[in-house]
């Protein structure tokens, strides 16, 4: 994923897939706790995701906030 595809989003769906992605997540280190996890890199590459996703939701916020001004 990567961070052009994001900042076409609004700011409800970003948040959803903020979700998804933090659930995803959890679900990855509960099988790499119980050795069901193969590919142990994909935990970096979704935490990856979800700082992107996180940088994407602060740019629209602070948009939002300087129209308003």
């Amino acid at each position: 994923m990567k961070y052009t595809d994001l900042k076409d989003k609004d700011l409800a769906e970003l948040r959803t897939l903020l979700k998804e992605k933090k659930n995803e997540l959890f679900v990855m280190r509960i099988k790499l706790k119980t050795q069901q996890l193969t590919k142990s890199h994909e935990i970096s590459l979704t935490r990856k995701d979800i700082a992107r996703i996180q940088t994407a939701i602060s740019a629209k916020s602070n948009a939002q906030k300087n129209e308003k001004k």
